[in-house]
């Protein structure tokens, strides 16, 4: 027996894909899977021998059905509650308690969050949203950028024979005509049903060229850190678009985050995560990209529709900026999800390993 489990289960407790820890008779943590380790974002050295609700915070009052579980050497199930630690934000989550057998006293937790399908129901549904944007957009485009160009050109003629207070008027025009276009030409966006250029890729090289693009420019006032896992395996993506899904990213943590504040970028390989299309099959996401930033957090009446069109948090956004990155990271079969809490906000985008085919082809492992 190994910290509490058999030595011919080590396998399969090591092999489970949720987390999982095995509890004494004073709660303290014994035992935990890997799992567990990434879902707490803690070391299994600094978990085991710790009193297990030191370090698992979950939001709703357990202890007087948990000690009836464990009495009784019963089962426990709770549904819908919200879990987190010290070094994460809380997620909703069921758990799962049920006493070891052989093991007097001693009892198992489950944690499986909810994030997964939540968030992919969330992001089909900002799909379809963004799809029933695309007609209105093209028209609108097409036919508000003509006359717009005309409304400029002629601000401008104007501004030619006129002085003071009726140039600084035509400056307007010109200034707010040109806001104008920017925003359809972000609209004329979802009109574009291009498929992805997908190539293999290596994800750190975008990631820089992202950073040192907004580092000189719209992210001058924040600090970087990156935590890259360097033995993180190629991607197949369109790397011009990811390139564009990474510089929406940072710019939003930008815009959210204090002078002098901290954005993370930290990628790792999560082999557990899969999305199931549309035809029943699964695809395997195990390329994780994180963008963090210590901003104020999302507000939460928007908080669950960030990703369709026109919602943004901001006085004077537009609201298609993350709509846009929803849509590409959904093109290359990728997924992203969002977690925010005052102070952390965690946009993580989900993406695919290379097809071996390509692999083979491009003489890769």
């Amino acid at each position: 027996m190994t910290n509490g489990i058999p030595d011919k289960d080590s396998a399969l407790w090591s092999s489970l894909p949720v987390a999982a820890l095995l509890l004494t008779v004073d709660d303290k943590i014994e035992e935990l899977n890997p799992a567990a380790e990434a879902f707490l974002n803690l070391s299994a050295r600094s978990l085991r021998g710790a009193p297990v609700w030191d370090k698992v915070m979950v939001d709703a009052p357990l202890e007087e059905a948990f000690g009836r579980a464990r009495t009784h050497e019963s089962s426990l199930f709770v549904n819908d509650v919200d879990v987190g630690s010290g070094e994460r934000p809380p997620v909703q989550c069921n758990l799962y308690f049920a006493p070891l057998q052989g093991a007097l006293g001693k009892m198992l937790m489950l944690i499986s969050p909810r994030e997964i399908s939540y968030r992919m129901t969330q992001k089909n549904s900002s799909v379809k949203a963004a799809k029933s944007a695309i007609g209105m957009a093209e028209m609108l485009a097409h036919e508000i950028k003509n006359p717009l160009a005309g409304i400029t050109g002629a601000a401008q003629l104007l501004s030619m024979g006129l002085e003071g207070a009726d140039v600084e008027l035509t400056d307007l025009i010109v200034e707010e005509s040109r806001r104008i276009v920017k925003l359809l030409e972000q609209v004329e966006q979802f009109g574009n049903l291009r498929p992805p250029a997908r190539k293999s890729v290596n994800i750190h090289d975008i990631l820089d060229r992202a950073r040192q693009s907004a580092s000189v420019g719209f992210g001058a006032h924040m600090m970087f850190v990156e935590e890259y896992d360097p033995s993180l395996p190629r991607t197949y993506v369109d790397p011009d678009q990811m390139l564009q899904v990474f510089l929406n990213l940072l710019k939003n943590a930008s815009e959210a985050g204090q002078p002098g504040g901290a954005i993370r970028i930290h990628t790792f390989y999560e082999p557990s995560l899969r999305v199931r299309r549309a035809d029943g099959n699964s695809d395997r996401l195990p390329l994780q990209v994180e963008i963090i930033d210590d901003g104020p957090g999302l507000p939460p009446d928007i908080a669950d529709d960030i990703f369709e069109p026109f919602v943004s948090g901001r006085e004077n956004g537009t609201g298609l900026g993350l709509a846009l990155v929803s849509k590409l990271v959904t093109a290359v079969g990728g997924w992203i999800s969002v977690e925010s809490v005052p102070g952390r906000t965690v946009f993580r985008v989900s993406l695919p390993l290379v097809p071996k085919e390509e692999a083979e082809l491009a003489g890769e492992e």
